[in-house]
């Protein structure tokens, strides 16, 4: 236990890293997880600490680079520190400077005793060592102090890193002597980058220190979202338990949840106020842009579900108007609303954690925050570069429909996947509904369900199983078996996903870090539920020998037309040859009578499916057990009968490709004499 902090882990939450605590500074008890707005130089931008109070800000983060240059140490022993000074009777962190020496690469001078730099005030020189900076702290007065560190960009080389690193080990080690006996707290702060080697002996040196917490640093500074996040869990996991997490500079309500779930504490960042002055808003409906024509003349609130001043007292048409107008009102009233989203999706997420409800809570929320999240704030303008064409890669270009949804088109041949019809919709009406997923899900809760996801695509039918998966189990109750789920997805050429993923914004089902390490690692295991999917780059004929039998088949391969070898009946016949003693059902966006012989002849039992892009029917076929099974539940699946035999009988395409005459007399008889076709 932290003897400053006196620190007390309350709960952690069952399937995630997540954890509510509380811990006492200088001025009153803290509740976690918590966010703390930036009060860069003793304020926060436009706002009264009345107002912050009122938010329920518990802790606020000011900069000591900062107020060091202005008003400087001398001022606040003066007054007797921070808070007297702006009349703020919370808690108060302080940064030691070391991310603000970090953005000024070409105006300081970085060395072992500290960085030399220009003051932006008067011009002169200012060093910034471990010791000085521990000094300014004491003179502000803040609860909680950081050390000095020397933060790099988080994708720099190992040795860069290394280096860094270590020069904030030493910092931190004099940091703490400067401390002395203050009685306020001071936190280490992992460094590392990229590197999970560096990252792990960062953790376990600064535990080896007495710090009364500890921060995760050197991210949110050039990595990728799922570096961060992945860097994050790994970090925290190696921090002392009894002990607060601090991510510092982080984030956008779906970082601040995702965070959270990976066993962060505290949280800072501009995002909210900073937003809040282009006209952008937090709801519980989404993310708002004031600025848009549409709320001219809207008179509801901001958010209805908000019972802040902002919400309570005015509308969205007024906060329009204010913004439109340049008004600083607009932006004032905006950032009173975003702080009290923030601390108030924090209170849901601590009273889940209390309740042992976060894992459903982060399966409902992650997916509407990471939607809205698509404006930053601004940092550096830079000037544009022009853009990379993302259009096509190898065999595969995008194809844009009429409604206006995009799918993967292979250029050679100009056949295009899901043509007529929204992907996301086709993929839930042929494979998961038909399917009666969550039936089975619930019938197999000691059972592991797979599914062979042939001809990946654009992961379109994968991702809907995921997401199918993801809601089913936010939804289960408490204490309920989760049944395992195993997704193998068969493809030889990947330049589709990759495409796809490349232009991820007309790609939205892609928004999940799962495809991401389905094309680095080949493979992605969800960190909170049964769930893996597993990539075969390989021909499915082949392949397909070698891995679990699957319950479900959704069978999306390229037509007969590009894919010949898959619509065989020699292809159905190996298929069925792996599948007959399971209880499996394929599914396919064909109606083809050809298609449809072949699966009969190579023993499937076979049915219609739902119509879908412009088609009346699709096509399932079942094993003998799966047939069995649908004949027990009495359930709606319409089997092909003798009226289709009889269409069948006077078609011209009723025999499967590659059939040789010699045979044709042979499997003619067989389809006649298929039980599907005897018993009906």
């Amino acid at each position: 236990m932290s003897e400053r902090l006196k620190f007390k882990l309350q709960a952690e939450a069952p399937g995630s890293s997540a954890r509510a605590a509380t811990f006492k500074t200088l001025h009153g008890e803290i509740q976690t997880p918590l966010f703390m707005p930036v009060g860069t130089k003793a304020t926060v931008k436009g706002l009264r600490v009345e107002e912050l109070a009122a938010a329920g800000s518990q802790i606020l983060l000011a900069n000591t680079y900062h107020l060091l240059l202005r008003p400087g140490p001398d001022v606040f022993k003066t007054f007797g520190g921070i808070h007297k000074f702006a009349n703020w009777s919370g808690s108060v962190l302080t940064d030691s400077g070391g991310f603000q020496i970090f953005s000024l690469p070409n105006a300081r001078k970085m060395g072992e005793d500290g960085a030399s730099f220009r003051s932006y005030i008067d011009g002169s020189v200012i060093h910034l060592s471990p010791e000085t900076s521990i000094a300014t702290q004491v003179a502000i007065g803040s609860d909680i102090m950081m050390v000095l560190d020397q933060c790099i960009p988080s994708t720099s080389d190992h040795d860069t890193a290394k280096e860094a690193m270590e020069l904030t080990h030493r910092w931190a080690q004099r940091s703490l002597i400067a401390r002395g006996e203050s009685p306020q707290a001071l936190f280490g702060i992992v460094q590392g980058a990229l590197h999970k080697d560096l990252r792990a002996e960062s953790a376990k040196v600064l535990s080896d220190m007495y710090f009364d917490g500890y921060a995760i640093g050197g991210l949110a500074v050039g990595e990728t979202k799922d570096e961060r996040e992945e860097y994050t869990e790994f970090s925290a996991a190696r921090l002392p338990r009894h002990k607060p997490r601090y991510l510092m500079g982080v984030g956008t309500p779906i970082d601040l949840l995702e965070a959270v779930h990976r066993g962060v504490d505290m949280f800072d960042c501009i995002i909210p106020t900073a937003l809040s002055q282009q006209g952008v808003a937090y709801t519980s409906m989404g993310r708002l842009r004031l600025r848009r024509g549409i709320y001219k003349f809207a008179e509801d609130a901001l958010d209805p579900s908000c019972k802040c001043y902002t919400c309570v007292n005015y509308s969205k048409a007024y906060l329009h108007h204010l913004h439109k107008s340049e008004e600083t009102l607009g932006w004032q009233l905006t950032s009173i609303h975003n702080l009290n989203f923030y601390h108030q999706l924090m209170n849901s997420m601590r009273q889940n954690i209390l309740a042992g409800n976060f894992l459903g809570f982060y399966l409902k929320q992650k997916d509407l925050l990471a939607q809205q999240d698509e404006v930053r704030p601004p940092a550096v303008v830079a000037v544009a570069k022009p853009k990379k064409s993302h259009d096509h890669l190898g065999a595969f270009g995008i194809h844009k429909s009429g409604d206006g949804f995009f799918s993967i088109k292979h250029l050679s041949s100009g056949e295009v996947m899901h043509p007529h019809s929204d992907p996301n919709l086709e993929a839930r009406r042929l494979y998961i509904d038909q399917a009666s997923l969550s039936e089975r899900l619930v019938s197999q809760t000691n059972k592991e369900l797979v599914i062979w996801d042939v001809g990946l695509g654009a992961a379109y039918n994968a991702m809907a199983a995921v997401r199918f998966y993801e809601d089913f189990c936010s939804l289960a109750e408490a204490g309920t078996a989760i049944p395992r789920l195993r997704i193998i997805s068969f493809e030889n050429d990947l330049n589709g996903l990759k495409l796809a993923v490349k232009n991820v914004g007309r790609f939205q089902h892609l928004r999940h870090p799962a495809p991401q390490f389905l094309l680095q690692d080949g493979r992605w295991k969800s960190k909170l539920l049964p769930l893996t999917w597993e990539l075969r780059e390989a021909d499915f004929l082949t392949s397909m020998h070698n891995v679990r039998k699957p319950n479900f088949l959704f069978y999306d391969p390229y037509s007969y037309k590009t894919n010949p070898e898959l619509w065989t009946m020699e292809a159905f016949r190996a298929i069925h040859e792996i599948c007959k003693d399971v209880d499996a059902e394929l599914y396919s966006y064909t109606a083809s009578t050809r298609i449809r012989a072949a699966m009969l002849g190579a023993g499937f039992f076979v049915a219609k499916g739902a119509g879908s892009g412009g088609k009346t029917e699709t096509t399932i076929a079942l094993t003998h057990l799966a047939r069995r099974r649908h004949a027990q539940l009495n359930s709606n699946i319409i089997f092909l009968c003798k009226n289709w035999l009889e269409r069948w009988e006077k078609s011209d395409a009723k025999h499967p490709l590659t059939l040789q005459p010699l045979d044709q007399k042979q499997f003619e008889t067989a389809i006649r004499m298929h039980d599907q076709f005897i018993f009906t």
